[in-house]
């Protein structure tokens, strides 16, 4: 390769080796391949990134943070080109892995660690570390922590805009949130359909349907289309069929295609209320926009009708599922059992 120029390796191709060797945990020669690209003058901070990014993409993530500054750090990784001790970027990666994996007490950790170290925390760090401290059911730090954000004078973007209205709807609000909303836009700064379904979902939430309909009106008038989570939202909260499938149709009507996840909430929602043929008329309307269901959609339908105590025409749909290659959930009303090492379908 190297007497070949033309075939002269760069940054991206051994981002795919990365990639490609953690992915197959065969992390040590990730790592080994990282510690070679000397003789391609490819050693530098962007190759050390994409072996963080690639160690956290694939959930490595404890192997990434000791090669950032735990025991297993190595003499060869220790080369200081920008210095590794401060580098804000590798430290967000490493913190939005312990994320992926939802192990906040790493996350807490790893945080703090970040202030042992000096490191500048910038606005990614922030908006990351307020995502966890919100899903991690503590929406009111996140909003402590935007304050302080504030109070550094750190530029602000839609991004954790859209987390802390999340945060603050949930620990004082939707009111709150709609403040948030009117300040953001006031700074400039463009809503996105993120965060027109934030607050969608907590006036949602609060059972305020009219002013969620007339936000999803405001978001088309001023450019923003809404999308399936949008209606999402009001699916997960309305308890009226009707009004339910009038925003189904309505969905449709102006353009937004249902996701699976769509299809599967409706089926999900009308055969736990028991109502066979609304069931169906969701059922046939997915078929009709082209829509092949997958292994929920039939295991909801499957429910629905199992509830109702039509089990031939459940073993119908059974035995359909099977044909098509998916897995039907195990069912004692079909005589249907899991075969052994068989992962259990949702």
């Amino acid at each position: 390769m190297q007497n070949h120029p033309s075939s002269f390796p760069n940054h991206t191709t051994f981002r795919v080796m990365f990639k490609r060797y953690v992915s197959a945990r065969a992390v040590d020669e990730a790592i080994n391949t990282f510690e070679r690209l000397g003789e391609f003058n490819l050693k530098d901070d962007t190759s050390f990134s994409n072996l963080i990014d690639a160690l956290c993409e694939y959930k490595h993530v404890l192997e990434a943070q000791d090669l950032v500054f735990g025991n297993n750090k190595t003499v060869a990784l220790t080369w200081n080109l920008g210095g590794v001790e401060n580098n804000t970027k590798i430290y967000n990666m490493v913190l939005r892995g312990w994320f992926k994996l939802g192990w906040w007490s790493k996350c807490n950790e790893f945080w703090e660690e970040m202030d042992k170290k000096g490191v500048n925390k910038d606005l990614h760090s922030y908006s990351i570390y307020m995502d966890i401290l919100s899903k991690r059911g503590k929406p009111y730090k996140a909003v402590k922590l935007f304050k302080e954000m504030k109070r550094k004078g750190i530029k602000l973007d839609v991004v954790v805009y859209n987390i802390f209205i999340r945060a603050i709807g949930l620990s004082q609000g939707v009111d709150f949130s709609i403040r948030a909303f009117r300040e953001m836009k006031e700074l400039g700064i463009n809503p996105t359909a993120v965060t027109y379904n934030s607050i969608i979902r907590l006036l949602c939430d609060n059972y305020r349907y009219k002013e969620g309909l007339a936000l999803l009106r405001t978001m088309r008038d001023n450019g923003c289309h809404p999308n399936a989570v949008s209606y999402h939202c009001f699916f997960a909260c309305l308890e009226k069929p009707k009004q339910i499938l009038a925003l189904f149709d309505r969905m449709i009507d102006s353009g937004v295609r249902p996701a699976m996840d769509t299809y599967v909430m409706l089926l999900k929602k009308f055969g736990r209320w028991g109502f066979l043929r609304l069931v169906f008329i969701v059922w046939n309307r997915m078929k009709q926009l082209g829509c092949s269901p997958d292994a929920s959609a039939y295991n909801a339908l499957i429910d629905a009708l199992v509830e109702k105590g039509l089990i031939d025409m459940a073993r119908k749909y059974d035995e359909e599922m099977l044909a098509k290659g998916l897995s039907p959930r195990p069912r004692k009303e079909l005589g249907t059992k899991l075969l052994e090492g068989e992962p259990a379908a949702e």
